[in-house]
């Protein structure tokens, strides 16, 4: 009887163990429902790369309280043999369904058939896969130019014209070639707005006519990364292609911005020339200038050739001054400072020994100061373009300064302090009246009957420290004055 009721009492903890077991496997199972995108396709770039992911699982008891959440994503094709984490949620963290979590991809990105699915950590679980959706990170989302921006090409009948994508390119231009994973599909234009894929690579060999340009592969996400459009032509062997000429600076150009690079499309061998005359040296596909004129070349393609030209423009202003560089100015006197310039809507500014001349901002000036001036023209529409025009201003010598009587002493010695002999107004130039010098021997050394204040003329070769001289002024009435000079050596 006894041993009846330990075997009873034996059976009962063996099926409450099992019962508890039971529990706590079913309380361990945990099953995630497949993903559900918030997206339909994943552009990314580096001003934007954010994504969202939604999810159920059941039930939220099983979750241990260092469960963590993964988003992993397969690769290209689907297949998550090599999956990549996109995301792993804190422990603990995510404790209620549906949850959404958040994510971000690789720049490595690039393809039409990436899939998402969920895993968790404690338990192990994992989702069915999400449905597929396209995803490329754009590392290069800005148009780019091929063919030095050249946009048109000839080749050969019988052979080829090869178009490249330019790198680093022309100007700002931003190559993907910078970007080694990236791929590109080149497409010949159709119409304005169907083109057809004609190969994959960074560059492609082009033996018919048409137009071509390419594309950055993004797949279906639509891209601002595409090429300039270059026209192929054929040229037969007794005939000549034309060979487009572009400006790096645009045409007309702005030669503030330094020197213009003019190219033009691809051969063998080229010889550029200047309003008809051949350039020396100049037999590269590009050459750099800063003039205006027309500029043309002949390019080699085998066996036929290519021409063109381009009439090329300096927007640069035409201006003139009318001063010297030096100019004399007599103390009191006024100089008159004229800018002429056919610049567009001009600003002036002048300076005076490096100092901004305060209310100085029209095209002339009146100058009344000794100094060293400036005066910088700036056009400010269209090519911004400034001149500058330097200039000094000196103290000057007064010619004939009114003076009250006749000298008799002066020192030419050059410091232009009484270097000639200065004769009041009444005796000088325009008055009609009789100068005339003698030297201690009677001799006439000067005679004039139009006095400019400039005796000596040349060097008197003295013998002597102080030499006499004597002279003679009959004015038109009849009056003489007499007297002498003494020359001070």
């Amino acid at each position: 009887m006894i041993q009846s009721v330990n075997l009873k009492t034996l059976f009962i903890t063996l099926c409450l163990v099992l019962t508890l077991l039971s529990i706590q496997l079913l309380n361990a199972q945990l099953a995630i429902g497949q993903p559900n995108l918030g997206f339909s396709q994943a552009c990314a770039s580096e001003s934007f790369n954010s994504y969202s992911v939604t999810f159920a699982f059941s039930p939220e008891s099983a979750l241990d309280a260092s469960n963590q959440f993964i988003v992993e994503m397969s690769n290209a094709d689907g297949d998550f043999s090599g999956a990549t984490i996109l995301y792993t949620s804190p422990s603990g963290s995510v404790t209620t369904s549906p949850a959404s979590l958040d994510f971000s991809i690789p720049e490595e990105t690039s393809g039409e058939n990436y899939r998402i699915r969920i895993k968790s950590t404690s338990p192990v679980a994992t989702s069915t896969p999400s449905t597929s959706f396209a995803a490329y990170y754009k590392l290069q989302d800005s148009p780019f130019t091929i063919n030095n921006l050249v946009s048109t090409g000839a080749y050969c009948t019988g052979g080829s014209y090869l178009l490249t994508i330019d790198n680093p390119g022309t100007g700002n231009n931003d190559s993907p070639l910078n970007y080694p994973s990236l791929t590109f599909n080149w497409y010949k234009e159709i119409s304005e707005t169907t083109a057809v894929f004609v190969a994959s690579g960074p560059s492609l060999s082009v033996s018919e006519e048409g137009t071509f340009f390419v594309e950055t592969n993004y797949g279906t996400c639509t891209s601002n990364s595409f090429s300039n459009r270059v026209t192929i032509s054929e040229a037969s062997a007794s005939g000549e292609a034309d060979a487009t000429i572009v400006s790096s600076l645009g045409n007309p150009y702005c030669p503030e911005q330094g020197l213009t690079t003019l190219t033009t499309l691809g051969g063998n061998s080229y010889q550029w020339f200047k309003d008809g005359v051949a350039i020396p040296d100049a037999t590269g596909q590009s050459i750099q200038t800063d003039e205006s004129g027309t500029f043309s070349v002949q390019v080699n393609l085998g066996v036929c050739s290519a021409f063109g030209s381009i009439d090329l423009v300096s927007e640069l202003f035409n201006s003139d001054i009318n001063v010297e560089e030096l100019n004399y100015l007599i103390e009191g006197e006024t100089l008159s400072i004229e800018v002429i310039n056919n610049a567009v809507t001009p600003e002036f500014t002048w300076f005076l020994n490096s100092q901004v001349i305060a209310g100085a901002t029209g095209n002339t000036y009146n100058a009344t100061e000794f100094g060293d001036y400036t005066v910088v023209i700036t056009e400010t529409t269209g090519c911004e373009a400034s001149v500058i025009y330097e200039f000094t201003i000196e103290e000057g010598f007064d010619p004939f300064p009114d003076v009250d009587n006749i000298p008799n002493m002066i020192s030419p010695n050059g410091d232009l302090n009484n270097d000639t002999w200065i004769l009041p107004l009444q005796y000088t130039t325009g008055t009609n009246t009789e100068v005339i010098i003698y030297n201690e021997q009677g001799k006439v050394v000067f005679q004039t009957m139009d006095y400019q204040n400039n005796w000596p003329i040349a060097d008197l070769n003295l013998t002597s420290i102080n030499q006499l001289y004597y002279y003679v002024i009959t004015k038109t009435d009849g009056d003489v004055k007499k007297g002498t000079i003494t020359v001070i050596k």
